[in-house]
């Protein structure tokens, strides 16, 4: 059978037709990416878009409008006679599951278990109306829920001085210097993000010391990536290496934090030759690098050279987050062509299937992704404080406000942990890349439709040919589990599916002996099961601990048993782990 291959247009009808055309388009779009960095690269008329359509249905619905007086009528009578009971089991709005603004036992005291219940009730109200009104099309509705819903969170009593308890509290106790030491933790915060302190200078979490310290050597360098070969660690080793892809919005270490977190170190320890990928964190001079240009000098560069030091034997794929949707799409362009290198492929929160791609695909539209793309245009790069940004509005109150609060009204100086160093340590991106990455991935999930042209043919979820591991987190916000979760019902090889507790990078940096570590596993997917997320839940059965020795029982079963001498240390050394790219800010 004749491989499908994409079409071979002719110019688009919008391509320039001449060079002064090609100039004012150039005008236009470094005009509007001028623009763009003056709103933090959000598109107005995507959000008023989402407005108008909700404001003009619900105008034209006047039932409706009847309806949520009364409901709000409803809940002002439950407010007064929720009044006289404090108690968090007697409110009449209660929290959402995961809403911890409101946990500390000083809520429940008169009058601010009120003001608490008050403010859940507006939220309440909030989503009853941008809810069910037809006509609405779900995503404007969606988003017009979240914008109304940023706006409430940002008043919400929690975050200011007068109505927050604990605030209250402290500032009773110690007078006021609550304020005062508030003060000198926001200049120290601004002196860091302004470039006058270094905030890891003086940070007991530095790279090569106290993070990614796990021996290795660096056996290769290109012009995209390093290429990282722990020391073993066991007098012989698996003949079957372990190739590890990490995303490259972040730094590889993730993934080799503290000696006590890393999961480099502990698969080597555990009789693994592992291999990992340093990405290079990319300047304006490279804003032409594709998408594709991962997979080609990142990902199957590493496999030829992992293939050539294993003496051929196959290889297992482990990637995380953006590396493993890019490890998933070389996988399936290597099974079209009966490319056998590689033996498995475990997907650590990542995503192949992006209709699920939960609240990320608020900030997802022609005119969202076209705005991006000229502020790119401009600078060659999406800084990583853009990234960081749509990222904690996601998540305002956990990583905004609840910092605001503890930091500059409580006062706490708070202690930086090793995943706090990881998560300031942030990378560029490339600005064709990452514009193909939202529009054929995110914007037209051209993967799971068949239609990602890798090399001249379309690729899909359907040919990876070998097992998959999928990992999904409870509380991944950037890759929700269900999302995580349909690599399953798209492929035609058998899939394990593992629910973790746990945030999109808490979940995977779960060692054995984590403190209340769990994980859910349930029927193997995507053979003659192919259920939907909730009917796999159900059906699923949590264990305690981490899912580490879970997934080293199912690679086991799927690698080869003999063992071999370890490799020889490297004849041309190109320096120590954690290398050079890893340094670059």
């Amino acid at each position: 059978m004749t491989a499908r291959k994409p079409d071979q247009r002719a110019q688009p009808a919008c391509a320039a037709e001449d060079e002064t055309e090609e100039l004012l388009r150039d005008l236009d779009r470094r005009l509007r990416g001028r623009f763009a960095r003056m709103t933090g690269g959000q598109s107005p008329w995507a959000a008023l878009q989402a407005y108008e359509d909700w404001l003009f249905h619900l105008s034209v619905s006047p039932a409706r409008q009847f309806e949520l007086w009364w409901r709000w009528g409803e809940a002002a009578n439950r407010l007064v006679a929720a009044a006289a009971h404090p108690a968090p089991e007697d409110w009449a709005f209660k929290p959402e599951p995961g809403d911890r603004r409101f946990r500390s036992p000083s809520w429940t005291r008169p009058p601010f278990h009120l003001l608490a219940q008050a403010h859940l009730a507006a939220e309440a109200q909030w989503r009853l109306a941008t809810s069910c009104l037809r006509g609405v099309a779900d995503h404007h509705a969606r988003r017009v829920t979240f914008m109304g819903a940023s706006v409430l969170n940002a008043m919400a009593p929690v975050n200011f001085p007068w109505s927050n308890p604990d605030v209250v509290d402290a500032t009773l106790a110690s007078g006021g210097r609550n304020f005062l030491q508030g003060l000198h933790n926001l200049l120290q915060d601004v002196a860091v993000a302004g470039g006058q302190r270094h905030g890891q200078a003086d940070s007991p979490w530095q790279v090569g010391k106290t993070l990614a310290t796990t021996p290795g050597d660096v056996i290769w360098r290109g012009e995209l990536c390093e290429l990282i070969r722990y020391r073993p660690q066991t007098p012989s080793v698996h003949a079957e290496p372990v190739l590890i892809v990490p995303a490259w919005i972040m730094k590889y270490y993730i993934l080799d934090l503290t000696a006590e977190d890393s999961f480099a170190r502990w698969l080597a320890s555990q009789g693994y030759t592992v291999y990992i990928l340093s990405w290079k964190n990319p300047g304006p001079d490279d804003r032409g690098i594709s998408f594709d240009d991962y997979r080609r000098l990142g990902v199957m560069a590493a496999i030829d050279r992992v293939s050539e030091e294993a003496g051929g034997q196959r290889i297992h794929g482990v990637g995380y987050c953006l590396g493993g949707t890019v490890l998933a799409i070389a996988a399936a362009a290597m099974g079209r062509r009966k490319d056998n290198r590689l033996a498995t492929l475990t997907l650590l929160a990542a995503q192949t299937d992006f209709r699920e791609a939960g609240e990320l695909l608020l900030f997802i539209d022609e005119s969202q992704v076209a705005l991006l793309e000229d502020m790119m245009h401009v600078e060659g790069t999406l800084d990583a404080r853009n990234m960081s940004g749509a990222f904690s509005m996601l998540r305002a109150h956990e990583m905004v406000y609840s910092r605001i609060v503890e930091r500059y009204l409580i006062g706490r100086a708070g202690v930086q942990g090793p995943l706090d160093a990881w998560l300031s340590d942030a990378t560029r991106m490339p600005a064709r890349m990452h514009g193909e990455y939202l529009r054929q991935l995110f914007l037209e999930n051209r993967f799971t439709h068949g239609e990602l042209a890798v090399d001249g043919e379309f690729v899909a979820a359907k040919d990876i040919r070998i097992p998959v591991f999928a990992l999904g987190a409870e509380r991944d916000h950037i890759a929700p589990w269900r999302s995580v979760y349909r690599i399953g019902l798209h492929g035609r090889s058998e899939t394990t599916f593992v629910l973790t507790g746990g945030g999109h990078n808490t979940s995977v940096v779960s060692p054995p002996g984590k403190p209340g570590a769990y994980y859910h596993t349930g029927p193997v997917i995507g053979e003659a099961d192919h259920l939907e997320p909730e009917g796999w839940l159900s059906n699923a059965r949590r264990h305690e601990g981490s899912w580490w020795p879970e997934w080293l029982s199912w690679l086991k079963a799927r690698a080869s048993p003999v063992e071999v001498a370890p490799p020889p240390s490297p004849k041309e050394g190109l320096g120590p782990a954690p290398g050079l790219y890893v340094h670059e800010a």
